[in-house]
């Protein structure tokens, strides 16, 4: 790798004697991939050991591994691992959320950071994933959907535009901003030839602006986790120094291990070197910048519009609560999740109750997708069988790997019985839904998800 002059010549300013060993890291060192595992499937813990890869420990987070999955593979697809740079995992892990709180991920997209925080959540409270590029957002929504957890709607929306929903509405907002991904250049050969001189500056007006409403969206009291995946001090030291004076945050401590800090020359407000620093030639893991900071505002009262039907989106009538019922009794773990029903269109769904007014917003996923509402019955959803996790209950059908990988490219499998509706199992994984008729499963594994397994 051939790192630009200005780059070279910046970081041998600011780091000094320091910098031989910063760039042979950069240049020489390998990255290093990883993966969590979601504990909120059956039996993870077992399916991990059976078919999952070789791996080690990772820093950072729990459940989270060094090792390498693969897309293609039955893990993946049912949501039990999510693969992740281990670097990229410390953002959520600073984040701790709580079971009940209301979270925001605003720059969400692929969902790392989301799946990580919605298993933190553990399905109480309300995480809002929000990605403002439509191709990211539905790829973000995809992700999520397979983690399996119902309390999580993902909005497509510029922060501008989302702030005016969500006035001092959540306890925790997590912005991973885009920035100049200086610290991606040992993996990613195009964050190389992209970089210039005045990216760092260039971010830092974007993250400035992008702060400004996430401010707007946090509870006095609440809690911002800002973060990068570069070294810039612009967008790092100088960036929580613009916050801290600008709005009334205090820095806080982040205890972790195998972690440098903030360089307090780099910024200048006190305390900057509570916020963290993972370096190539210090740390585990590629280049990431993290803060945590307290909003000191006073509380004002603040009035939250409650949901609403809109454009394409109705009242759940009698008929529906009906069919609503029937699936229920079929699918016993859904009884327990308060959700809202609502009907969009077709299609049903269970939006989380903490989620204020639907109207106005793009929405990809406004909870758990329930199924599609037929002629006197409901055509279950995927998102059903992605949401089966440890202690459900429901009619279930067991298929073999082989059968797996017919199911994934859309083709029927043949297995003894006449149950009706279940959800296919490979041992204790959930793959999908399928309607067994005289000894056939019928596939209702999406078409836009299916895939040749290599």
């Amino acid at each position: 790798m051939d790192l630009p002059t200005s780059f070279i010549e910046k970081y041998q300013h600011l780091l000094g004697e320091e910098s031989a060993a910063f760039f042979a890291a950069l240049v020489d060192g390998q990255p290093v991939k990883g993966f969590r595992l979601n504990t909120a499937k059956p039996d993870a813990e077992a399916m991990l050991e059976k078919y999952g890869p070789d791996r080690a420990n990772a820093p950072y987070a729990e459940n989270a591994y060094i090792g390498a999955v693969k897309g293609k593979s039955l893990l993946h697809q049912a949501g039990y691992v999510y693969s992740q740079e281990p670097s990229a995992m410390i953002v959520a892990a600073i984040a701790q959320a709580q079971p009940g709180e209301r979270v925001l991920d605003l720059c969400a997209a692929p969902g790392g950071k989301s799946t990580q925080l919605a298993s933190q959540l553990n399905g109480e409270g309300l995480l809002v994933s929000n990605e403002i590029f439509p191709k990211r957002a539905k790829i973000l929504a995809e992700n999520v959907e397979r983690w399996g957890f119902s309390n999580v709607v993902v909005t497509n929306h510029s922060p501008q535009e989302l702030s005016r929903h969500f006035p001092a509405f959540f306890d925790k907002i997590v912005v991973d901003a885009p920035c100049s991904g200086e610290g991606m250049f040992r993996k990613d050969p195009v964050a190389v030839a992209e970089w210039h001189s005045d990216a760092p500056q260039q971010c830092a007006m974007r993250q400035q602006e992008i702060l400004i409403e996430a401010v707007k969206m946090l509870k006095p009291g609440g809690q911002l986790i800002y973060s990068t995946c570069t070294f810039a001090p612009e967008e790092n030291e100088a960036m929580i120094s613009w916050l801290v004076e600008t709005y009334p945050f205090a820095i806080q401590s982040i205890d972790m291990d195998n972690v440098a800090h903030g360089r307090p020359n780099w910024g200048h407000v006190p305390d900057i070197e509570k916020t963290i620093r993972l370096w190539p030639h210090l740390n585990q893991g590629e280049g990431h910048f993290a803060a945590k900071l307290q909003y000191q505002a006073e509380a004002k009262p603040v009035k939250t519009k409650k949901q609403k039907t809109k454009s394409g989106q109705s009242k759940v009538d009698q008929a529906t609560m009906k069919l609503w019922q029937n699936v229920q009794e079929l699918f016993p773990f859904l009884a327990a999740n308060e959700g809202v029903l609502q009907v969009f269109g077709e299609q049903l769904w269970l939006v989380p109750k903490d989620m204020p007014s639907l109207k106005g917003l793009k929405v990809l996923r406004p909870g758990l997708h329930i199924g599609t509402l037929k002629k006197n019955r409901i055509e279950p959803s995927y998102a059903v069988a992605m949401a089966f996790l440890a202690g459900s209950q429901g009619p279930t059908v067991s298929i073999t790997i082989d059968q797996w990988k017919q199911y994934v490219t859309g083709q029927t499998v043949t297995v003894p019985g006449n149950t009706g509706w279940v959800i296919l199992q490979v041992d204790a994984v959930p793959v999908g839904i399928g309607k067994q008729v005289q000894g056939i499963v019928k596939n209702f594994f999406p078409k836009g998800l299916r895939f040749q397994v290599d």
